[in-house]
């Protein structure tokens, strides 16, 4: 009966013929029905991470425009395009055709500037991102390999962003090689051999750009593409994240599905981040290669920074010191077959660092689970003044990256501001150090505030600015209750106490035992633990409610 009723339907437009076509033969539609039913939560912050995805997708295209016309060869030629300065000069071939895209390509510094600023805010978004998902706890079981994803996502973009900046081979991105030609000869044994074949020989060599470019178009996207398509399966599989509140719990999911609802909403959003990035790439310059000129490994140039996304490395080797304590950081050390340099100076702060935040960051899901113990799955998110040791630890980390970032433009800071560029090395040196610890322990403290905050409203209500004298004479402010919606907000999270040392089978706590127990102590020892319902029974009784108007005021919200 169901064959001679599929044999009977017969769509009447063209566009439902070919649909049904593709449909019997490779299943869509039950593919896009599925789909179609999963429920995305409704929440401004969830909108970074299709920033970054629209963002990605920009990049393609504009990418896709720039690649029909640029050469990435570094042979030598001479330029004459339009750009009057520059003609008869000598360059790369690489160069020449970036000043022609500039300046001879119809649209063609547009789609530059698009792809630029399109980069920029790729990287952002990701971060800004990962910043959220590591706030609210979204790394908790079980999105800790999400998580990882995530973080791969995230160097691959700053690598995408490198090795697209490195292609003009104008001065500022040939300075920004020469620093990573540096870092690698560092290291010690193998890096003057690794510059060698990185480069094609002494650098500059004349490879590099052709590398880069094949990296840049190749492999970097493809690797960013499959990693895009694990993270959205895995969403898929495991559901998407919700903020609390009445009726959310780890069991469902509040908020649209995907069809038609949210699918019409991403799509707007879409054209949206597309236009906002053609504004700015049509009225804001960026990257002005034909103010630069050519890469010349002879003269350095003063006030150049890279991109933000890679300052933090660059200023972290500006911080470093060539003597600490008295030792120099620059060793060479007599080998049988001559005489080898270990740079300390630049290995440290090149990969110490980046290392530790790496590091980290892909092992942080693990580390709060084993501290806590926690084995459940988690699909409700923390109100990140609920997780205080977890904020402090993000802003912490924070404020570090920020000194190294700040510090890639120490020469600006000290030339804008008047200051000695020794003075601002100084207090940034102490900041990079005494920084995160002073911003650890503030925002731990504004998060417990917070919390103490929310129980007083939860207990007593909102002060709405009226005194009434009682008949005994007594003046007394009344308060407003709130709402179940808000008080749930202030009310339902968890708040675990510290653990002893748990003693194993032989009845002993374990080395490794007593430092989860210290580290539990660390991350739950100032604690304060959400109102009962006892508790708010109590505080209710003791004030009187306001009018229904009075309720439509809003409680601040972290």
């Amino acid at each position: 009966m169901s064959t001679s009723t599929q044999a009977q339907f017969k769509p009447k437009t063209s566009t439902g013929r070919i649909t049904d076509f593709v449909d019997q033969r490779v299943g869509g539609s039950g593919i896009l029905r599925e789909f179609g039913r999963k429920v995305f939560p409704d929440h401004w912050s969830f909108m970074f991470g299709e920033v970054a995805l629209y963002s990605f997708v920009i990049l393609l295209l504009s990418g896709t425009f720039l690649t029909f016309f640029f050469d990435p060869s570094m042979a030598e030629t001479h330029y004459n395009g339009s750009y009057v300065p520059l003609k008869g000069m000598e360059m790369s071939v690489a160069y020449n055709s970036s000043l022609n895209i500039s300046f001879d390509v119809r649209g063609g510094l547009f789609m530059r500037q698009v792809h630029h600023w399109a980069a920029l805010l790729f990287v952002a978004a990701v971060s800004v991102h990962m910043l959220r998902v590591f706030f609210t706890g979204a790394f908790r079981k079980p999105r800790e390999l999400n998580w990882v994803v995530g973080g791969v996502l995230l160097i691959l973009s700053m690598a995408a962003g490198f090795t697209g900046y490195s292609l003009p081979d104008d001065l500022l991105s040939g300075n920004g090689l020469r620093i990573i030609d540096g870092v690698v000869m560092a290291i010690p044994v193998v890096g003057t051999y690794i510059s060698f074949f990185l480069f094609g020989g002494e650098f500059p060599g004349t490879a590099i750009i052709g590398r880069l470019y094949m990296m840049h178009i190749m492999l970097v996207p493809a690797m960013i593409l499959l990693m895009v398509a694990i993270h959205l399966f895995m969403v898929v599989v495991h559901k998407h994240t919700q903020y609390p509140g009445p009726g959310r719990n780890d069991r469902n999911v509040v908020g649209y599905p995907l069809g038609p609802v949210y699918a019409a909403k991403a799509g707007g959003f879409f054209f949206i981040v597309f236009g906002i990035i053609a504004l700015v790439a049509a009225f804001v310059t960026i990257n002005p290669i034909w103010n630069y000129g050519p890469y010349d490994p002879s003269p350095v140039s003063a006030g150049t920074q890279p991109d933000w996304y890679i300052g933090w490395v660059d200023g972290a080797l500006r911080l470093m010191p060539g003597w600490l304590l008295g030792l120099p950081m620059e060793w060479h050390i007599p080998l049988p077959w001559g005489v080898n340099s270990l740079s300390l100076n630049v290995l440290i702060p090149a990969l110490i660092p980046a290392g530790l935040v790496f590091t980290l960051l892909f092992t942080y899901p693990w580390i709060e689970r084993w501290v806590t113990r926690d084995e459940r799955e988690h699909h409700v998110l923390d109100r990140p003044r609920n997780a205080p040791t977890r904020t402090a630890i993000g802003v912490a980390g924070f404020i570090f990256y920020c000194v190294m970032w700040a510090a890639a433009s120490s020469d600006l800071i000290a030339t804008h501001f008047q200051v000695s560029l020794n003075d601002v090395t100084y207090w940034l040196r102490a900041l990079f150090f005494i920084g995160p610890i002073l911003g650890f322990i503030i925002t731990k403290r504004v998060a417990l505030a917070l919390q103490r905050k929310d129980r007083e409203i939860a207990l007593h209500g909102r002060e709405t600015g009226r005194i009434v004298r009682l008949p005994h004479g007594e003046f007394q402010e009344m308060h407003a209750q709130l709402d179940d919606y808000k008080r749930y907000k202030l009310v339902g999270f968890e708040s675990p106490v510290p653990e002893e040392g748990i003693p194993n089978e032989n009845g002993i706590v374990t080395k490794t035992e007593k430092r989860r127990a210290a580290l539990s102590s660390f991350f739950f020892e100032d604690r304060v633990a959400p109102a009962t319902p006892s508790e708010l029974a109590a505080g209710h009784a003791h004030h009187e409610a306001v009018e229904a108007g009075e309720e439509t005021k809003q409680v601040s919200s972290y």
